[in-house]
């Protein structure tokens, strides 16, 4: 039987957590760390501890601790600063409350298994340094211990942002497939580097591919390169963007608009983890983690047969709804304090403030097009203001109110060209200056039906 510490000042909760783990663990309860350290021994396989606690924090309380022990956090005052600096110090799991008593139960099932491993590990680089054999596991266990020092990516903290990203620190340890889904502007791309950032990959490459943004003749072999010689202009042989991320991460964003064609070499490369170049042969390894993002509708476009369901499958292993700007307004202050500096240092103005009233327009907005929208606003308002402190009417948000959201209206505007020209593609996408290729993916992305 596992033997558990508890360390936790409220006493209904101490209680509680007593009750509910005694049947399964052998249970240890202190009230406070300071009676704690000097009770703890290398015998407990492992210690969950609140954070707010008085006379000793719990992130004080594990520095202090006299040896490297299997901690599990549990709090109900949860930020991702807190978060990031117990897992730089080994924690093993980060579980905010309330919680279900199972979670809390596989959290030590979990944390002690893996510590197991671990040992398991250490003692067979040993052997192999008796023998004379390469350090390769040392070198994975460094890189894994590493893995939590992760780059400041947002600004600011809500309960949404808090959530989100404690999920994330859970799935990015592991290999599997991400889905980022969520409205245009939330940031997905960022939320990517944090999974990159936080997992044993974090010093490989990075590469990001937006999937709308590459002509579709040229997609395949930017993303599996080509051999010399595989068409007209191919005059030597390139890597393409997977081998290119060996080892590290790719994310591929708005994979709604992969080519239905191409989708079946990306099922290839999920499944056998290899490559085979234009016009190559030869299969390539490749050890790739892959994280993809849409706002496209993807189980209306496979009931369409525009998106293979196998390959829904492989890439949604954890799907993560990324919350809008909307669901996540504490964070809006931050963001733009960070980027009025930014921005003042930039220009070379004086650091320009927001004014109470500016503030509360900031706070009263609904912000359709996300953070990508507030960046906007607040760089136009840095620029355009007359001085230091930027007033309500110099965000120009009024002007940004429209009664129907700028993806509606274009909507409706191709409809009705589309039906001017009796449907024609190539008529159409004249009138509305654009490629018949750009009228096409937007036809597909607002679902408009095409009359024969």
């Amino acid at each position: 039987m596992l033997k558990v510490a508890i360390v936790e000042d409220d006493i209904n909760m101490r209680k509680s957590l007593e009750l509910s783990l005694k049947d399964e663990f052998e249970l240890h309860t202190f009230k406070n760390p300071i009676d704690a350290i000097k009770k703890l021994d290398k015998s407990f396989d492992v210690i969950v501890t609140d954070i707010n606690m008085p006379k000793m924090d719990g992130i004080e309380f594990i520095k202090q601790t006299s040896y490297e022990a299997n901690f599990i956090i549990i709090t109900g005052n949860a930020t991702l600063n807190k978060a990031v600096e117990t897992l730089r110090l080994g924690v093993k799991d980060f579980i905010t409350k309330p919680f279900e008593i199972e979670t809390l139960i596989n959290a030590i099932k979990n944390a002690a298994k893996v510590s197991n491993i671990e040992k398991t590990v250490e003692k067979r680089i040993l052997r192999d340094r008796r023998v004379g054999l390469p350090d390769k596991r040392k070198e994975k266990i460094e890189r894994r211990k590493k893995w939590s020092d992760k780059r400041k990516l947002f600004y600011g903290s809500s309960p949404a942002l808090d959530k989100i990203l404690n999920m994330l620190t859970k799935a990015s340890i592991t290999d599997a497939s991400i889905l980022l889904l969520g409205e245009s502007g939330v940031g997905k791309e960022h939320f990517a580097k944090f999974i990159h950032q936080a997992s044993s990959r974090y010093n490989k490459p990075f590469l990001a591919i937006n999937m709308a943004a590459i002509p579709e003749n040229l997609l395949e072999s930017e993303l599996f390169g080509y051999e010399k010689g595989a068409f007209t202009d191919a005059t030597a042989t390139k890597k393409g963007l997977f081998e290119s991320a060996d080892g590290g991460t790719i994310f591929l964003d708005e994979i709604g608009e992969m080519p239905f064609a191409l989708q079946a070499k990306l099922l290839r490369v999920l499944q056998e983890r290899e490559i085979t170049r234009v016009g190559g042969v030869k299969p390539i390894k490749i050890d790739v983690r892959i994280v993809s993002a849409t706002n496209a509708n993807v189980t209306k476009m496979i009931q369409d047969n525009k998106f293979r369901e196998d390959l829904y499958y492989r890439l949604n292993t954890i799907p993560v709804n990324v919350p809008p700007l909307r669901e996540r307004k504490e964070e809006i202050l931050d963001i733009c304090d960070e980027y009025l500096f930014a921005l003042s240092v930039k220009y070379g103005f004086e650091n320009k403030t927001l004014s109470d009233d500016a503030k509360e327009e900031l706070l009263n907005y609904d912000w359709p097009g996300n953070i990508r929208e507030l960046i906007s606003v607040i760089e136009r308002a840095t620029i355009l203001s007359e001085g230091d402190e930027i007033q309500k009417n110099e965000l120009m948000l009024e002007q940004r109110r429209p009664k129907k959201s700028i993806n509606s209206m274009e909507k409706e505007l191709i409809e009705e060209i589309l039906e001017e020209f009796e449907y024609n593609l190539v008529m159409s996408a004249k009138a509305l200056g654009l490629t018949k290729s750009s009228l096409e993916k937007k036809i597909k992305k607002y679902d408009i039906e095409v009359k024969s």
